[in-house]
């Protein structure tokens, strides 16, 4: 085994690429050995994975995909050396024994997206880009993450919840508030809305714990410059991922740091007639932060304004893009590719400052994180700060897109991103100020 060490973004995964080959080591182990046989089923499969199963069998196409994906592996060295999932029925025992699980807290290394490492290397190879791209794959997978989805909601996960070390001593500490010298500032218990003399914190399953609300967001997230329509903020807890200006409706995002592509993040074949025309973001900005697994995972309004049209867009759960095949980076360098592709919502806004005109909140799902619930519909006003929905069983990334007319100067943070040691832009938080661009000045270009 390989001791390389490699990164992943957001904390949804360890760092250390050996620690997430103990882990799955330790999950095979469980399972059993002989689950790893090609052809061998030996764990009587939860129903969804079962009618998984039997689609992909009566599927030649689909079939020959998820055999070739884990004959491709093993002809590959991972970072770890070997390649640890050796077929597709051990695939499917090892996602059985995840479906009545919590994701782990621990302080060595967080695995937050389980189904992720199972399916890590083989979705990174050829076949795997293929088979986890098909819209049939992802249409079956779906009740597959829903069956998780529903256990994480249940009470049965709420001891899971307590014995994964969600409400340990060191996990409440990382999740508080900390100042610059990495003291609490916050406690867990003041920051959240919780209830401490409880065992379970008044959680009643891990769903509820992550989708936990603020106690007092007036105190702890002051929306920045509330009665200013000139100054955005932040709509979610996040980290800045990319910041693009003058982007192009079509453009190809298959190469590392890919473009945007408006047409396909926002999905204009299938818009709405509410929406605006495909034209009206052309050449416009896009910023987009990602949220760490520890985040606040609720959205929040950028501003003040009117919601005049809203759409979930199903897509891809297992999408990495090409250019990242086996790269142990991947989920870094795939960000801006999956807000193309992966399970998403879409809120426009319609903004009551003239210079913003309507923007495009885009909540985007990522791997079993895709679930993306909104608390807003089509005609609501909303405040600048107000929620507009949340990420459940987990989160990912969102994007705010913006007119091309519109000229913003966000801040530090956002404006020279540090890729090695990124910020956390607190929700509500200032974001970005709208400027009064002179007549005739030159729009702002890449």
């Amino acid at each position: 085994m390989s001791a390389d060490i490699a990164t992943q973004v957001g904390d949804w995964l360890p760092t250390d690429q050996v620690y997430l080959a103990r882990w799955l080591d330790d999950l095979i182990g469980e399972v059993g050995e002989k689950s790893a046989a090609p052809g061998l089923q030996t764990r009587e499969l939860a129903d969804p994975l079962t009618v998984f199963r039997e689609f992909v069998y009566a599927n030649p196409e689909v079939y020959v995909l998820f055999t070739d994906m884990f004959e491709q592996l093993s002809q590959k060295v991972t970072p770890t050396g070997y390649p640890q999932v050796k077929s597709f029925e051990h695939m499917l025992q090892l996602l059985d024994k995840v479906l009545t699980t919590v994701p782990e807290y621990d302080t060595s290394g967080l695995v937050g997206f389980p189904i992720n490492v199972i399916l890590n290397w083989a979705m990174g190879t050829r076949a795997g880009f293929a088979a986890f791209l098909n819209k049939d794959v992802n249409q079956q997978l779906k009740p597959v993450l829903d069956h998780w989805a529903e256990y994480l909601r249940s009470k049965d996960s709420q001891e899971s919840m307590k014995a994964g070390g969600w409400l340990s001593d060191e996990a409440l500490n990382a999740m508080s508030d900390h100042n610059s010298e990495g003291e609490v500032e916050t406690p867990f218990v003041d920051l959240f809305d919780c209830d401490q003399h409880d065992p379970y914190y008044g959680f009643d399953s891990w769903n509820s714990f992550f989708t936990r609300s603020l106690k007092d967001p007036d105190r702890h997230r002051p929306i920045a410059e509330e009665d200013d329509d000139d100054v955005i903020v932040s709509a979610c807890e996040v980290s800045p991922y990319r910041l693009s200006r003058c982007v192009e409706l079509y453009d190809h995002f298959s190469v590392k740091g890919q473009p945007y592509s408006l047409a396909h993040l926002l999905d204009t074949a299938h818009k709405s007639q509410d929406e605006p025309d495909d034209e009206y973001f052309k050449h416009g900005t896009v910023y987009q932060g990602f949220l760490k697994a520890l985040n606040y995972h609720q959205w929040h309004s950028p501003v003040n304004g009117k919601v005049v049209a809203c759409r979930k867009i199903p897509g891809s759960y297992y999408s990495e893009t090409p250019a990242t095949l086996c790269d142990p980076a991947a989920p870094d360098i795939s960000q801006g590719y999956i807000a193309h592709v992966a399970t998403r919502a879409l809120i426009f806004i319609e903004a009551a400052n003239e210079k913003i005109g309507t923007l495009c909140f885009v909540a985007i799902g990522m791997a079993e994180v895709s679930s993306c619930n909104l608390a807003v519909k089509p005609g609501d006003s909303v405040t600048k700060g107000q929620k507009l929905g949340e990420f459940q069983y987990g989160g990912s990334s969102h994007c705010l897109v913006f007119n091309p007319d519109v000229d913003l100067t966000f801040v530090p943070e956002v404006e020279e991103i540090d890729r090695d040691h990124p910020a956390t832009i607190r929700v509500r938080a200032e974001l970005a100020t709208v400027e009064q661009r002179v007549a005739n000045e030159p729009r702002p270009t890449r």
